[in-house]
């Protein structure tokens, strides 16, 4: 069999697993390219992946897209090991390339609150949005809940227990929590929710124009829009949003633990990133205010 017939079945083995949709693009997309290097044919050995994780290299890939491509394909390997296909898994030999620790940047409270703010007021009239309640509604979980945007397009009507203010949501590697959403951002999923118009048996929180689950992508644009035309940030990514909650929840003395679980975070390390922040932010308060700094 050829190694991407091989490849077709591994990926519905993820699908069968319930792996996030956005993994399994990634993955099919990595492994196309994969097969493709090796003509889809004889079995590569640890000299031919080196190769051809030169030529991603070369191609101008970042670390962090090197990285994934190699989980890929060790994840890969280790399915066609468990297969019979293969007896030897040679991307296990692959050194990993590091990744440069770079920490996000993060708005301050005063800056995100502006933008949702201005998200409300200006989405509908000035903006002329076609769903301006949605819109604030994603604003406010992505920041009030620090959800992935994959968690957030995920979101199914059950998921929303408006009553209790809680949201079963389902993070990486389909593992479930339940997070709180009170205050502005459960108002604006209720002024939401009233107006939403979805496809006969859509069960989507959020949804398009065609009444159909919203994407990611979609997310990622309308989030991008947004800041681009209210605070000319063209940067601002979802993810942006999920960083300063966790960021401004440690700096008003939130306990780490506890945002770990807010945030799903399978390991604390993860969390501890948003240890650094604040005290980046203690460090530029000291250099600006005392007389000795």
């Amino acid at each position: 069999m050829l190694l991407s017939e091989w490849a077709a079945r591994f990926l519905d083995e993820l699908r069968r697993e319930n792996a996030s949709p956005h993994t399994v693009r990634n993955y099919a997309s990595d492994l196309a390219q994969f097969c493709e290097f090796n003509d889809g044919g004889a079995e590569p050995d640890v000299t031919a992946l080196r190769m051809w994780l030169a030529a991603v290299h070369e191609s101008g890939a970042s670390t962090v897209t090197m990285r994934r491509k190699l989980a890929a394909v060790r994840s890969f390997y280790r399915f066609l090991m468990k297969q019979g296909a293969v007896r030897s898994n040679p991307a296990k030999l692959l050194f990993t390339p590091r990744t440069p620790k770079k920490l996000p940047q993060v708005q301050t409270p005063a800056q995100t609150n502006s933008l949702i703010d201005e998200v409300g007021a200006k989405a509908r009239d000035t903006l002329n949005r076609p769903f301006p309640e949605r819109d604030l509604a994603i604003f406010e979980l992505l920041y009030g809940c620090g959800l992935r945007v994959s968690e957030l397009v995920g979101l199914d009507l059950g998921d929303v227990d408006r009553a209790e203010g809680v949201l079963r949501v389902r993070g990486k590697g389909r593992k479930e929590r339940d997070v709180p959403f009170t205050g502005k951002a459960h108002t604006s999923v209720e002024h939401y929710l009233a107006v939403r118009h979805a496809a006969p048996s859509e069960r989507a929180v959020f949804v398009n124009h065609r009444g159909t689950r919203l994407t990611d992508g979609s997310v990622r644009r309308l989030v991008k829009l947004y800041s681009t035309v209210l605070a000319g940030d063209s940067s601002l990514h979802p993810h942006a949003l999920r960083h300063a909650y966790a960021t401004h929840l440690l700096s008003s003395g939130a306990d780490l633990r506890a945002i770990q679980e807010l945030l799903g975070h399978a390991q604390l390390s993860t969390t501890q990133k948003y240890t650094q922040l604040a005290l980046e932010d203690l460090m530029r308060v000291y250099d600006n205010a005392h007389p000795k700094a």
